[in-house]
């Protein structure tokens, strides 16, 4: 579907950028633009920019960049058409009542509506006979009738085909179903045999932010492995994406979240009073789903178990929050091996009192480099006291004194030589440090232009030149008319940069707006940052008719290289005719 200019406008107009992307990024304002941290790749310092003069956003770390349209498209995981609406219901705006072919976002709505219906299903088959097993073992588990309807929990029956049979008479049809991958086939002799994918088990819905049901978790009722299936990623879920009750946790908060390993901890926190506690999917931990935590938490609480596979966990989580401004405690789970167990036992309390002493992330990683030691040996305490320097050496001053003298006093040894430790690993460390970002930097953004444009690489003076003309052109639309007979589109290298010379051409040839709001419908989201990084560059354009032109001579020049074969390209003939050109005059 294509919509007009004027419908664009008004939504534009109706959703102003700053106020939208604000609610998913805290910005700060500096100048006429502001900044805050990249809703799409983990990072530590500000390098996200929302521009309202062009209302257009550019992430200087990752590239991701766009309009107002581009961002909820990603943020929410929306197609285009789906984000407009979604903004549309945002301000109220009706939508255009223009028939359109939207294959994908058709079948997104029916793998929603399949979802809810089958979570209805689910819940309601709970309370009948064909739940009564999986009914007993949440009792056993001691989980409330509040709780089993708060987060909509179910039983998937013992029968191949209960599921499929109920939405079928719901009007779903197969390949539907199996999109939403609620059911699944399998392949003998040239044919399919379908099957529900969820039999015998308790079924956990997972709820996306905007109360969509999008994914199901279903646990075995015995010790049978695996303990549990889950969705596999479809139209409306990928799992890397996703935290189950999130939906409820991000209420109420005072942005502060519990992370666990799995949905009954959640349930159980939840029922116990702790409903800012999440879980992952099936997963371990993604980049994804701490910049989704990010969002609403300026404060996680780490809730894995004790044993060696949740201390892994908790160092792997350690790591990638360590990337953004979150700050971090670790649990210490006494008493029982998980919080539901501890909260069974001991009763909240217990967990109220963890939850309050929870080491903060330094704590923890020293208590972690204590354990490797025998402190009461010397050479215990020494190893012990290097190896803690060296990571003292990592974070800032203020940790640096507070722990330094901490230690200091626990181990008898003076302040001023654990600082002098200090100091010493801190200057290997920042060079390490200096080397190793600056290198990850370069290889990060030459990986995303490989990625997404992989001629602008190998071709950078014609790419350089073509983004000054695309900005010019961006910025003066009067200059396309002295300038047109020249911009011969087979001129442009890269690919990015041709298909927005064409759709930017097209446009200017029927005089319609150039604006990034514009453009985005015929852009895909790559295209569409590469429009917002242009825009983030123009005050580095002297935005001249002379420098759009000579622009236009580079791009000639490159134009005739590529195409005058070298000597070891050419046959015997042409070579030898290119050799007697050169003797014609002797």
């Amino acid at each position: 579907m294509r919509f007009t200019d004027e419908f664009i406008d008004r939504l534009r107009d109706s959703n102003d950028i700053e106020s939208v992307i604000a609610g998913y990024v805290d910005l700060r304002r500096r100048g006429k633009t502001l900044t805050g941290l990249c809703p799409f790749h983990n990072e530590k310092t500000p390098s996200f920019t929302v521009y309202p003069e062009t209302s257009s956003y550019y992430c200087f770390g990752c590239g991701a960049g766009g309009d107002v349209v581009t961002f909820v498209r990603n943020i929410e995981n929306l197609d285009y058409v789906e984000a407009i609406k979604f903004l549309a219901d945002r301000a109220g705006i009706k939508m255009p009542d223009d028939k359109f072919d939207d294959t994908a976002a058709n079948l997104r709505r029916r793998i929603y509506s399949a979802n809810r219906e089958a979570a209805r299903f689910f819940h309601e088959t709970l309370f009948s006979e064909n739940g009564k097993a999986q009914l007993d073992y949440l009792r056993r588990r001691n989980v409330p009738m509040k709780m089993i309807k708060h987060f909509g929990l179910g039983a998937a029956p013992d029968d191949w085909h209960a599921l499929e049979n109920h939405l079928k008479a719901k009007g779903f049809n197969r390949d539907e179903l199996v999109a939403a991958n609620l059911l699944r086939f399998s392949e003998k002799n040239g044919k399919r045999y379908y099957y529900d994918a969820f039999r015998a088990k308790v079924m956990y819905p997972v709820i996306d932010l905007r109360g969509n049901v999008v994914a199901f978790g279903g646990r075995v009722l015995d010790n049978s492995k695996p303990k549990y299936i889950n969705t596999s990623d479809t139209l409306v879920y990928k799992k890397s994406n996703e935290l189950f009750a999130l939906n409820f946790a991000k209420n109420g908060n005072d942005r502060k979240l519990i992370l666990c390993e799995g949905y009954m901890d959640v349930i159980a926190l939840h029922a116990a009073g702790f409903e800012n506690a999440v879980a992952g999917l099936g997963t371990a931990l993604t980049p994804e789903q701490v910049s989704l935590i990010s969002r609403y938490a300026d404060e996680v609480a780490l809730c894995y178990d004790s044993d060696e596979a949740g201390q892994k966990a908790v160092k792997a989580a350690l790591s990638l929050f360590a990337k953004t401004g979150v700050r971090v405690k670790v649990i210490r789970l006494q008493g029982g091996k998980d919080p539901d167990e501890i909260i069974r036992v001991h009763g909240k309390e217990m967990f109220a009192k963890l939850l309050n002493s929870a080491d903060n992330d330094t704590e923890y990683k020293l208590s972690v480099i204590r354990s490797k030691y025998d402190v009461e040996t010397s050479d215990g305490k020494v190893n012990f006291l290097r190896e803690a320097a060296n990571f003292l050496a990592t974070t800032d001053s203020l940790e640096r004194d507070v722990y330094a003298m901490k230690l200091a006093d626990e181990l008898g040894v003076s302040k001023e030589a654990m600082m002098q430790q200090i100091k010493q690993a801190s200057r290997r460390e920042y060079y390490k440090k200096t080397k190793s970002e600056f290198s990850n930097v370069q290889k990060q953004a030459q990986d995303m232009e490989k990625k997404v444009d992989p001629q602008r690489v190998k071709n950078m003076r014609a790419a350089k030149a073509e983004d000054i003309i695309l900005i010019t052109l961006l910025n003066n639309a009067a200059f396309y008319k002295k300038l047109k007979d020249r911009l011969n589109k087979d001129i442009f290298v890269t690919p990015v940069n041709k298909q927005i010379l064409n759709v930017l051409t097209a446009r200017l040839d029927s005089d319609e707006s150039t604006d990034i709001s514009h453009l985005s419908q015929f852009l895909t989201s790559e295209q569409t940052s590469a429009v917002a990084r242009l825009l983030a560059k123009q005050s580095l354009v002297s935005n001249t008719l002379k420098e759009c032109e000579d622009c236009i001579t580079v791009l000639e020049e490159e134009k005739i290289k590529r195409e005058t074969p070298t000597p070891s390209q050419m046959s015997d003939d042409s070579f030898l005719a290119f050799f007697n050109s050169f003797n014609k005059d002797e």
